[in-house]
């Protein structure tokens, strides 16, 4: 056990699906316990923070992290793991690019409390608004909580971070990869996303029969039509993230005739997908009229998760605001 790499697996804010993905590569799992030696993954083995507070700087050679920074005790538990680390990999879109519960940031840490707590129609009757507090005293005990951070961070905007593995949760086969070259050293240079380089259109088998050029006269919701199984979405008037997001998932959702959400991140060179995404709709949209720009506005329901439902928090505007309230 000495000789053999010491490896992490961390898991902050997220749905532990990521966790689910690294279960799912069944007997390679066994390979990996094989070559490498285990110190922390709470999904799996109980293990103590302390044992890890207690290592060398950089004696684990790689620290895999998923999920988003919310509160304090992830801040501190990643940064504790970078300074333990050789290596650090943002694992998912959430540790990547914030994720899906990057859409809270639309609101505030108090605007939050008050909807889950007081606001939701599911919400049980709580007349005090009582919620969650960072201390509480009880039979002379102080009991805390982490300290919900105003902001959620992806993984990047708390410590420095070596490489990014899409997904949400990344498939099996691109983790498989990313653990090949991780533990044979053969690796691409720091900052990278370990992936193809290309976008999602490049590899959907609906590329091939879309028209060469298409035209956006009205846009409909997913579950307003039942879509073609065989022709592009865009072509049908309905959104899909595909020319401004990464390959690499295996069209999971589009093999389902489900659009693609975009959690793949951005295709390289491109900070913004979102944006990006945007400024390719607006080239196809078929309009002749104000009338007619007015009402495929008003037909794209919720824009922030149609064009950042997992980006928001690495989006330039949630940069901006990142750098306004880091806190951590």
């Amino acid at each position: 056990m000495a000789n053999k790499p010491k490896l992490a697996i961390y898991w902050l804010s997220g749905c532990g699906g990521c966790d689910e993905a690294i279960v799912d590569l069944n007997e390679l799992l066994l390979d990996v316990a094989d070559k490498t030696e285990i110190v922390l993954w709470p999904l799996a083995m109980d293990f103590k923070y302390a044992a890890i507070e207690a290592m060398k700087a950089r004696e684990i050679a790689v620290s895999i992290i998923s999920g988003s920074v919310r509160n304090s005790e992830h801040c501190e538990m990643a940064k504790m793991l970078r300074n333990k680390s050789q290596l650090v990999v943002a694992f998912g879109a959430c540790a990547g690019r914030g994720g899906t519960p990057g859409l809270a940031n639309l609101s505030t840490r108090q605007g939050i409390f008050d909807w889950v707590y007081r606001d939701a129609p599911t919400t049980v009757v709580n007349p005090n608004a009582a919620g969650p507090q960072e201390t509480t005293n009880i039979d002379g005990r102080t009991l805390t909580l982490p300290k919900f951070l105003e902001h959620l961070y992806p993984l990047d905007q708390v410590i420095d971070v070596d490489y990014y593995l899409p997904g949400c949760p990344p498939p099996p086969d691109l983790i498989a990869n990313a653990l090949q070259a991780i533990l044979t050293g053969d690796l691409p240079p720091k900052g990278a996303t370990i992936g193809p380089r290309k976008a999602l259109c490049d590899t959907c088998n609906r590329n091939k029969r879309k028209p060469s050029r298409i035209e956006i006269k009205h846009i409909v919701r997913i579950h307003e039509v039942e879509a073609d199984p065989d022709r592009c979405f865009l072509e049908q008037g309905i959104l899909c993230m595909g020319p401004a997001t990464r390959a690499g998932c295996g069209e999971s959702c589009i093999s389902i005739n489900i659009p693609c959400r975009g959690c793949f991140g951005p295709v390289p060179g491109v900070l913004d997908s979102g944006s990006k995404y945007l400024s390719g709709l607006a080239s196809l949209l078929k309009v002749e009229a104000d009338e007619d720009v007015k009402r495929l506005i008003d037909s794209i329901v919720d824009p922030a998760g149609y064009f950042y439902r997992f980006t928001q928090p690495s989006s330039i505007l949630g940069r901006m605001q990142a750098d306004k309230l880091m806190e951590v």
